[in-house]
């Protein structure tokens, strides 16, 4: 069974234009309806105003779909958590059945490397859960990073997580990891993390270099893209930072590890923050989206003048 490309994808990856992709997840999972309906087009809206074609990730009645309608986007956004969270292992099962489902981090990375699109923008990734080497919690985001050429853009990595980890996990897989306009990957809701990054770049025009020559060296890896939080979101931001690094506490005190932290993580943060992490996470998606388009919009010219060159010197 092959993939179904919306037509305005395919057309834009004929000619080489510029197209992003986008997850399903955070629709169906990550907020209520209507407001992930709204996010989704704003979403959109944004990668279209940049000059993008965005493209939306999704397996519908058993078809995995890349580019959606705006009935199609209405479908996910009411159904909810009735589509199934789909990661990469989830694939060939929600397709086999004919069921829905809602694409992660590593299944949109996959779908949208089989279409040709080279840049997915999502809100965070995920990583090594703290305890990580005990349960072996790692998400396959990490993974797909290292085995699918897609360049992701994403405000990093919680620090619910296991940072150091995750980015050593990283180098293991042979991912590059660059930071935007600064030297410390960011910690999605802060700036701040304490980790360098060995590869900083500073325009999109740079982001693109490094994604074609990731595809011209046939690496076979993948790219991870981490932007800081805008300056504007940032008091909200360092809120909800406060707010896990206390719940971080409250689990050393009462000694909870493994797999039973990450659970009591999110449920303690949440009861902190009032819910109130949803709007910066939304600001965030917007922020990853615009630069996304931006990167795909730079990425495009620059194949095409790859291509004039070449075309130059055969004469």
């Amino acid at each position: 069974m092959s993939i179904a490309v919306a037509p305005e994808v395919a057309a834009a990856l004929a000619r080489g234009g510029a197209v992003v992709a986008l997850e399903s997840t955070i629709i169906c999972h990550g907020m209520p309806y209507p407001k992930n309906l709204h996010t989704a087009m704003e979403v959109e809206a944004v990668v279209r105003d940049t000059g993008a074609i965005p493209a939306t990730i999704a397996i519908l009645d058993g078809v995995p779909r890349v580019g959606l309608n705006n009935e199609q986007l209405k479908r996910l956004a009411i159904s909810g958590r009735q589509f199934q969270k789909t990661a990469r292992r989830d694939i060939a099962h929600v397709v086999a059945s004919g069921g829905n489902g809602a694409t992660t981090v590593s299944a949109t990375m996959f779908f949208a490397h089989k279409a040709g699109i080279p840049i997915f923008v999502t809100g965070g990734i995920g990583g090594v859960h703290r305890h990580g080497e005990q349960t072996m919690d790692i998400s396959s985001d990490l993974t797909e990073l290292g085995k699918t050429p897609v360049a992701v853009i994403s405000a990093g990595v919680k620090s619910i997580l296991d940072i150091p980890r995750t980015l050593e996990y990283l180098e293991t897989q042979g991912v590059t990891v660059a930071a935007y306009r600064t030297n410390e990957f960011p910690a999605f809701f802060t700036e701040i993390s304490g980790c360098q990054v060995p590869c900083r770049v500073d325009s999109p025009e740079e982001c693109a270099k490094i994604i074609h020559a990731n595809k011209n060296l046939d690496l076979g890896s993948g790219i991870l893209i981490a932007v800081p939080i805008p300056t504007q979101d940032a008091a909200s931001g360092n809120i909800i930072e406060s707010a896990i690094q206390k719940a971080l506490k409250e689990a050393e005190e009462k000694r909870i590890i493994g797999n039973a932290i990450t659970p009591f993580m999110l449920e303690r943060v949440k009861e902190l923050t009032g819910g109130s992490s949803l709007e910066a996470n939304i600001a965030l998606v917007k922020n990853n989206a615009r630069l996304g388009a931006e990167i795909a919009v730079a990425l495009s010219n620059l194949k095409r003048k790859d291509k004039n060159r070449m075309g130059r010197s055969a004469l």
